[in-house]
């Protein structure tokens, strides 16, 4: 077990000022009576709804009162910290629902599913995403899935296992000992090159600095377009920062456009997108329709891996026991070759390593539905349209689950340990049906790049950075995390 805590600066709500009882740090327990008695309360009923205890006042009303939104983990770690398992807030007319127990969020992800579709924030997603696998619900989702689930078998997966190891040498020489990189940047760009041509049969060269431009363009506002009201009049409007989103959003677009018209003058060579082409009229898609198929499934791929991989990368440099540990477990399994996919079974801990990282920074860090009609959860009676929250980030560092949670252990996901927790405490690519479709890609890859470079590097953090995450579409590093990189020699 590893000693160093996680210290990661969050602007905490001033939550005196919009909850019922005082805000605390401290998990709530059933020795705690004054804010059990006050959990147990629950809210006034609405008609023939029954709500739990949550905030007195309309989150909408709070966030203008700033002229800022919400820090959204600190507001559902308020919420854990303060009701419980389950607590209700309004923001202007919508009810919302945050969840904070494994059962809870269970029974909305698996049991009763079919009554939940993706909530606003995931259907605001679809101006930039298009209708596609990540945005679309019902058939049209379940169309979608079918026809890319034969690229995610795992005899699939296994083919592409040398084209990850090929990019990741190519990467560790590019490498210079003792120069210092952004290992952010770095990791985007590289994982950008794995899904163009694992996915797409494209190598996308010097497309990729471009690319990884425009989606961080999109990122910048990211607040506006999840909540203003207006968003696609607003959008309209030039000279604005949003503006700047959508010109970042008609590059990958056009990307995406390319790489369609190029596949259709070429025989099919089983990737995924031939596997879109050949489905495309049997599922009656349009030209848009295939965009944001293959947008979604693009940046989706990238992003949740390219962000597992820097905070990996962080951790290790704060870990150097952990990091010492996973050498070996390297050096022992390869020697001074590289790795294949059948090394997988023998690179344990650095998988371990990787699902710790995404235990305390998982790049999904929330999800939500919402509800098609009525629905209960335990003695609480909820109305159709009510918002359905959940975060990872906060589930994952729930000291009933997971103790000293602030502490980097990767022991916490041997299999005895995963098997002493109860489904839903840990659960960094979602849960149930709508599960992530490349969940078993990206441990691959994630195994495979970081035992490559840890072969020949290991990186020291640059002292004096601020190093935040910002809970964006996924979490990312606000200010990117610089490395100084040191050959093994």
């Amino acid at each position: 077990m590893v000693n160093e805590q996680t210290k990661i600066p969050l602007k905490l709500l001033p939550a005196w000022r919009i909850c019922r009882g005082s805000m605390s740090t401290q998990p709530t327990t059933a020795t705690d009576p004054e804010r059990t008695a006050h959990r147990n309360r629950g809210s006034e009923p609405e008609g023939r709804y029954r709500f739990p205890p949550g905030l007195d006042v309309n989150l909408l009303w709070y966030a203008l009162r700033r002229f800022l939104p919400v820090d959204p983990i600190a507001l559902f770690s308020h919420l854990g910290n303060t009701y419980g398992d389950i607590a209700h807030y309004k923001l202007a007319h919508r009810h919302i629902v945050y969840l904070n127990h494994p059962e809870y969020i269970r029974e909305v992800l698996v049991v009763q599913h079919a009554n939940f579709i993706k909530e606003r924030v995931q259907q605001r997603s679809k101006i930039l995403l298009g209708n596609g696998m990540i945005t679309a619900d019902g058939d049209t989702h379940w169309g979608q899935r079918r026809v890319a689930q034969p690229a995610f078998h795992r005899q699939r997966i296994a083919t592409h296992a040398g084209e990850i190891v090929r990019r990741a040498v190519e990467l560790r020489e590019q490498w210079q000992p003792d120069s210092e990189v952004d290992i952010y940047r770095e990791m985007m760009h590289y994982s950008l090159g794995v899904v163009g041509s694992a996915f797409f049969g494209r190598d996308l060269g010097e497309e990729v600095v471009a690319l990884n431009s425009a989606v961080s363009d999109i990122m910048d506002v990211y607040h506006p377009l999840v909540l203003l009201p207006g968003i696609r009049t607003l959008l309209k409007i030039p000279f604005t920062p949003l503006r700047k989103a959508i010109r970042a959003r008609d590059a990958i677009h056009a990307m995406a456009d390319r790489l369609i018209d190029q596949h259709r003058l070429q025989d099919d060579n089983g990737d995924l997108l031939s596997m879109m082409l050949n489905a495309e009229r049997q599922m009656q898609w349009s030209d848009e329709d295939l965009r944001g198929q293959v947008v979604t499934i693009f940046l989706a791929g990238y992003e949740t891996m390219a962000i597992a991989l820097t905070w990996t990368w962080y951790f290790l440099s704060q870990n150097p026991d952990v990091e010492a540990r996973m050498h070996a477990e390297i050096q022992e399994a390869l020697g001074d070759r590289v790795p294949v996919y059948e090394d997988l079974p023998r690179l344990q801990y650095t998988e371990m390593v990787l699902a710790e990282s995404m235990r305390l920074y998982p790049p999904a860090w929330a999800m939500g539905r919402e509800a098609v009609r009525d629905f209960a959860l335990g003695e609480w009676s909820f109305p159709a349209g009510t918002t359905v929250l959940m975060s990872q980030y906060v589930m994952h560092r729930d000291p009933r689950y997971f103790d000293d949670p602030l502490k980097f252990v990767p022991e916490r996901h041997t299999p005895e340990a995963r098997a002493g927790r109860p489904r839903g405490t840990y659960l960094p690519f979602g849960m149930g049906p709508r599960q992530c479709i490349g969940e078993s890609f990206a441990w691959m890859e994630g195994v495979l790049t970081l035992a490559t470079l840890v072969q020949r590097f290991r990186v020291e953090l640059v002292p004096g950075q601020r190093i935040e995450p910002q809970p964006l579409f996924t979490l990312r590093p606000k200010y990117g995390i610089c490395m100084t990189l040191k050959s093994r020699g």
